[in-house]
Formats: structure tokens, C-alpha cells, sequence
């Protein structure tokens, strides 16, 4: 019974990998390709470049998270939330939808050079998929190359045994780590500057329930009205969208 159920969850899982394929056969791109040599002999060969990019929109998530100025905007905001002390609110489903389009927002240079260097050349079957790839893979490159430390750098190279001469040869699998670990320092260090005022405003709550003698009654719920009402005074989700954009260095502007 358990190899049974083995089969036929191996069995839907090839179906599901091959239907597009079939799916992209129907909308005109052939699924196969027929090769005929000199001695009439026919080849039958998979499109392997469907099926290489089927599968990398599943490392979409990943390189969003990890490539990108996500990782810094959602963190954060999950820390200002923890400030304000609004528990749940905004949800996480508000933070993760405001973090990704303020992504976009910050990314749009970056993959607009992308496209105009890469994905259109190869639609138009200017350049091949390989070149296209190293193409688009530059102005993400770089980006990640001006976010990151190089004390970061040095020590994932370090302990990957590669020689660092200049950034633009920088491997792929020492820049991410690298980068990733230089945006959670650098969110932690907004998310400080944002504790701060919220900080001093719980400490002056405190302390004047305690010399009221009223111990028995939380800070949270007298200092949170004042912290919300500082925040909407000074335009709080402005400063804070206009320094998360500003944190990066874009090539050639937001």
C-alpha cells in the first residue's frame, strides 16, 4: 500500500512537471524537436530550456528573499511593528505585501536593464540562452556587489578559498551569504534608530505610574496611544518608506 501510494504521488508528480510543457505544445512552441541528419536519421530531443525555466520560478521565493532589497524592508518593518507595540497589527500579510511592492519599487532599475539587456535580446533571438543569462545575471550582480560589506565579503571568501580581486568577479555562492548577512546588519541598525523614541516614551510611562504608585497597571497600555500619536504626527510610514528606499545604492537612480 505505501508503494502504491508512492507510484501514484511519483506518477502525478511527473505529470505536473511535463504539463507545461504539453501546455506550451498546444500554444505553438514545440515540446520536441526533430533533427534530421545528413543520412536521414531523426533525433528526438527534449526542450530542456522550458523545463530549466519551469523550474527555476520555484527559486523565485529564494532570490526574492535573498537577492533583492526584501530581506531589509520586511525585517525592518517587523521590528517597527515590535516598537510600537501594536502586537498583530498591521498583519503580516500587509508588511510582506507593502514589503514586496516597495521592492519593486526600489528593484524597477535593476530589472528594467535586465529586460532590455537580456530578456528581450533573447526573445527576439538576438543572443542565446546561456548569454542571455550572463547578461541578466550583471545588473543584479552589481547591485548586491554596492549593498554589501566587504568585511562580509572577505569572510565568506575566506572560508570558501577564493581570492578577491575585484568586485565584479565575485562568485554568486560567496556574494549572497555575504549579502544577506550585510542586510540583516544593516535592518538591525534602522530597526535600533526606530526603538530609540519608542523606548524613551515606555521609560517615561513607567517611570511615572511607579511614582504615582500605580504598579499594578501595565506601561504598554498608556504608552501606547502616545506612541501611536507620535508616530502619525511626524508621518511616520513616510520616513520610514523614504529611508528604506534611500537606504540603497541603486545603479543609475530609483
Amino acid at each position: 500500500m505505501i508503494r502504491l501510494k508512492k507510484n501514484i504521488l511519483s506518477g502525478l508528480f511527473l505529470a505536473l512537471l511535463f504539463m507545461p510543457l504539453l501546455a506550451y505544445s498546444e500554444a505553438g512552441i514545440p515540446a520536441f524537436t526533430i533533427e534530421t541528419d545528413g543520412q536521414g536519421n531523426q533525433n528526438y530531443t527534449l526542450t530542456m530550456q522550458i523545463l530549466m525555466l519551469m523550474t527555476g520560478l520555484t527559486l523565485l521565493p529564494a532570490a526574492l528573499i535573498g537577492m533583492t532589497s526584501f530581506l531589509r524592508i520586511i525585517v525592518v518593518l517587523a521590528l517597527l511593528r515590535q516598537a510600537l507595540g501594536t502586537m498583530q497589527t498591521p498583519s503580516n500579510q500587509i508588511l510582506i505585501g507593502l514589503a514586496l511592492f516597495l521592492t519593486l519599487f526600489i528593484m524597477a532599475p535593476v530589472l528594467d536593464k535586465i529586460y532590455s539587456e537580456a530578456v528581450s535580446p533573447y526573445l527576439d533571438e538576438k543572443i542565446k540562452f546561456k548569454e542571455a543569462i550572463d547578461i541578466g545575471a550583471s545588473p543584479m550582480h552589481q547591485f548586491m556587489v554596492q549593498q554589501t560589506r566587504e568585511t562580509d565579503l572577505g569572510m565568506f571568501a575566506e572560508m570558501a578559498g577564493v581570492e578577491l580581486s575585484e568586485p565584479e568577479t565575485v562568485p554568486f555562492k560567496v556574494l549572497i551569504p555575504a549579502y544577506m548577512t550585510s542586510e540583516l546588519k544593516t535592518a538591525f541598525q534602522i530597526g535600533f534608530m526606530i526603538f530609540i523614541p519608542f523606548l524613551i516614551i515606555d521609560l517615561v510611562v513607567a517611570t511615572l505610574l511607579m511614582a504615582m504608585g500605580m504598579m499594578m497597571l501595565s506601561p504598554m497600555i498608556i504608552s501606547l496611544p502616545f506612541k501611536i500619536m507620535l508616530f502619525v504626527l511626524i508621518d511616520g510610514w513616510a520616513l520610514i518608506m523614504g529611508t528604506l528606499a534611500n537606504s540603497f545604492v541603486v545603479p543609475g537612480g530609483i
